[in-house]
């Protein structure tokens, strides 16, 4: 049977997934899309996504690779799994790819956001559900200087879970870009690296807005980036403020637009 290769760029809200990856008696977002694909193609199809998020996180831009049989164009699939999909799955758009593409593999960049709530009303359940709030006072300059610090080429050994990556791992990250941005009743943090760690942005956030806050010292996320552990790295920020945001890949991939 002949096929088409597709990447399907996904939107879920995480709170009631236990995380992207597929696993045994647990609702995560990459069986509920196979077991979709599978109802509308008439077989088991897979469905790799460029990234796995954790229980809880959320995406706006998760890519998925996907090969479905060659009767599918990409406008109808996506019109398909809309219709099809739990209420906390949508497909913003599909694409059809070269065959050599590779959701995980081929893509350049990821792009996250984390969202941290500063006001009176952080904690309101209108945005508990996508804010962390955060109830100490935030030094920006410190926040500002603790993001410049991030962006380049640097071991993130300190701000991933022990023994997630192989031992031969140097825990390398090439960070494009790294800033705080103000908003409404907020501040929201976004980062762009060409690969990620476990828990490698929550962990950032975390020692970054203890050390904005006077519980660590200032200059902690400088520190961290020499160590050869996590011993010294504040809990990580929790997962629901958490977002893939977009996942870019080199434009020749693209056999539409």
């Amino acid at each position: 049977m002949r096929e088409r290769t597709m990447q399907l760029v996904l939107h879920y809200d995480g709170a009631q997934f236990a995380g992207w990856q597929r696993q045994p008696s647990r609702r995560t977002v990459q069986g509920a899309l196979e077991d979709t694909l599978a109802r509308l193609c008439g077989a088991p199809i897979g469905a790799l996504g460029a990234g796995r998020t954790d229980a809880g996180v959320h995406a706006r831009g998760q890519a998925v690779g996907v090969r479905v049989p060659e009767r599918w164009s990409a406008p109808t699939l996506r019109r398909a799994l809309n219709a099809t999909l739990p209420h906390d799955v949508w497909v913003a758009n599909a694409f059809e790819m070269r065959s050599e593409f590779h959701a995980r593999y081929s893509a350049s960049s990821r792009r996250y956001s984390y969202a941290v709530g500063t006001d009176g009303c952080a904690d309101s359940p209108f945005r508990r559900h996508w804010e962390w709030s955060y109830p100490y006072p935030i030094d920006r300059a410190l926040l500002d200087a603790s993001a410049r610090d991030i962006e380049g080429e640097h071991s993130f050994r300190a701000f991933a879970v022990r023994g997630t990556a192989p031992p031969s791992d140097d825990h390398r990250c090439r960070v494009h870009t790294a800033r705080w941005c103000e908003r409404a009743g907020g501040l929201t943090f976004f980062i762009e690296a060409n690969r990620f760690l476990h828990h490698m942005v929550r962990f950032l956030v975390g020692t970054m807005l203890d050390a904005a806050s006077g519980r660590r010292a200032p200059d902690s996320i400088r520190q961290l980036l020499d160590a050869t552990s996590n011993d010294d790295t504040s809990a990580p920020a929790p997962p629901h403020a958490l977002c893939l945001e977009c996942v870019t890949y080199p434009s020749d991939l693209y056999l539409t637009t």
